[in-house]
């Protein structure tokens, strides 16, 4: 009877992945498909973008800064009543903004998307850690993936919905939709067992030998650091994801052809799709490559392929295809943040707090934030290369901050730990200290 109940166990494993996975694309739009109807809020509204950008913002705030309280509900009552509650939420968040006919009722509407995208964020990523106990990174990545290619398939129906019954239709119908696939996989969702085992090969990257608690961890300042680095980085991809369609019309390639390996579309819908697909596959991607090149190195490339990319934008953004191919490039890298981040905090404060300490750090995001209005303010003095070389040179900052502050701060933190854990426990140092030695 126990050998028969093992594979069906492992399929259950990946059942609950791939539920995660199709729960955050539906969640995606909230995000990343913002930036269609900002225009069409402002023709209709007049309200102004830094105004209607301003919801933007809001959402982020609300999605991230409640991780943590919406982690809680989960470790206490389960994921399916959590995620239960986040389906309504996010139907009834666009339901909302369909009808909105005032600035309040918009913010209103982006408070409720928050609540809703956090509750469905926090118990997909905190579900996947806890259901693959081996490779927690991967299945971090492949979830949180979910969120970042999610809207891919779904830009051009939007966009079509909006060209021809107008942004109203496409918030009730597509809002209701993701919200109904939520609820319906929410029936799907389940707690591992609790005899699940945890990993018995260690990863050959350094591993903190402590687990630090939560408030321990907030006052570690190798923690502020990571949340620094954190808000520079999400910064200026967040004011792409925000802006990106007026960025477009600004430049005056919005609706120009665009044909890439026989494929052709118009540059705006083009680099969107392209923007989603990248940014998913990157999340992943790099995180395997940090399992095997090292968190900070992975953190140096990715942060300088992304800051050439807004060089590139900055002095040739207005040629469609330079366009395109860049804003695809940059979420690629861009995207890699919500894999390494959190694999670099279970790193260096442990796996028994991760799903918390990660929460917190994730945080960040909601601060990266609040720079977005301040994006389309500067973009009105300045234009929007100004915009693109100040997000160039945060990810530059970013970048010597993980290579020459961060990687060799870290070293040490991590060998503190190991003294700590082996002045505890002497007997199991012995294969610790081996890999921490290596």
């Amino acid at each position: 009877m126990a050998q028969a109940a093992q594979p069906a166990g492992e399929s259950q494993r990946w059942i609950q992945l791939a539920c995660g996975v199709v729960c955050m694309a539906m969640i995606a739009n909230l995000q990343y498909g913002w930036t269609l109807f900002v225009d069409p809020i402002e023709a209709k509204h007049q309200w102004g973008r830094a105004a209607i950008q301003l919801a933007f913002t809001i959402f982020v705030l609300t999605e991230t800064w409640l991780v943590p309280v919406e982690a809680w509900f989960v470790d206490r009552y389960g994921p399916r009543v959590v995620l239960m509650f986040g389906a309504v939420m996010i139907a009834a968040a666009w339901a909302l903004n369909s009808v909105a006919n005032s600035l309040f009722v918009l913010y209103f509407a982006s408070v409720v998307a928050g609540i809703g995208a956090g509750s469905v964020y926090g118990t997909c990523v905190g579900n996947a850690l806890k259901w693959f106990p081996y490779n927690r990174g991967l299945a971090a990545g492949v979830t949180a993936a979910g969120f970042g290619a999610g809207a891919a398939l779904t830009v051009v129906p939007i966009a079509q919905m909006i060209a021809s019954h107008g942004y109203e239709a496409a918030f009730l119908t597509f809002g209701i939709g993701q919200g109904v696939v939520v609820l319906v996989l929410s029936f799907f969702i389940r707690k591992p067992p609790a005899t699940m085992a945890a990993p018995k090969k260690l990863s050959r990257l350094p591993q903190s030998k402590v687990d630090y608690a939560p408030r321990q961890t907030l006052s570690k300042p190798i923690f502020w650091l990571l949340y620094a680095m954190f808000v520079m980085v999400a910064s200026g991809g967040l004011m792409a994801a925000a802006q990106i369609a007026p960025i477009a019309h600004d430049f005056k390639v919005a609706d120009v052809p665009v044909t890439l390996l026989g494929v052709q579309m118009a540059a705006l819908t083009f680099a969107i799709s392209l923007d989603r697909i990248f940014d998913g596959f990157g999340r992943p991607l790099f995180g395997w490559v940090s399992d095997n090149i090292g968190r900070e190195n992975t953190m140096f490339i990715a942060f300088t392929v992304a800051a050439g990319s807004l060089l590139m934008l900055v002095y040739h953004g207005q040629n469609p295809t330079v366009f395109v191919i860049f804003s695809a490039l940059f979420f690629g890298v861009f995207g890699e943040i919500y894999s390494l981040f959190p694999a670099t905090c279970g790193d260096t404060f442990g796996s028994k707090y991760a799903a918390t300490n990660a929460g917190m750090l994730y945080t960040a995001k909601g601060t990266a934030a609040l720079l977005v209005p301040a994006a389309s303010i500067v973009a009105v003095h300045y234009g929007w290369s100004a915009v693109f070389a100040i997000a160039m040179a945060l990810n530059l900052g970013a970048a010597f901050l993980a290579m020459f502050v961060l990687k060799p701060w870290r070293a040490r933190f991590l060998a503190r730990s190991a003294a700590e854990a082996a002045a505890v426990a002497p007997e199991p140092a012995d294969w610790q200290g081996k890999e921490t030695a290596h």
